[in-house]
């Protein structure tokens, strides 16, 4: 008596592997440009005199593969309009705007619900 085994499918031709791969990718993307959505959309509630410069400053870049980042690029005074500078409160009046921290709270909460809706376009790839 013999027994033939057969080892067929998207889990062994690697096209399970590659559509994970992709929706990692995905679902890294969709939550930073999430975020950075968030965040200029707190700008431009809370600046009261935009120029428009700090706004067109706020990027997203990769720190790894599975790692983006959204932040100003620098500017020197962000952390001040953060509200995290050393020259905010007691210092002067100002106690900052919040908006990175509002973007990151809320990226934090809804993060798992944007890659659970990632998922969706991606797993029939791995069946």
């Amino acid at each position: 008596m013999g027994v033939e085994i057969s080892a067929e499918g998207p889990l062994f031709d690697g096209r399970a592997a590659q559509a994970i791969a992709d929706y990692c990718d995905d679902a890294r993307d969709t939550i930073a440009e999430f975020g950075e959505e968030i965040a200029l959309r707190e700008m431009g509630l809370v600046f009261k005199h935009p120029t428009g410069y700090y706004e067109s400053r706020v990027k997203t870049s990769l720190v790894s593969s599975d790692t983006a980042k959204v932040d100003d690029s620098g500017v020197v005074y962000g952390p001040w309009l953060e509200g995290v500078g050393s020259r905010n409160f007691p210092h002067t009046r100002f106690k900052g705007y919040g908006h990175w921290r509002i973007a990151k709270d809320l990226v934090r909460n809804r993060g798992v619900q944007i890659a659970e809706q990632v998922l969706t376009r991606h797993i029939e790839g791995m069946r």
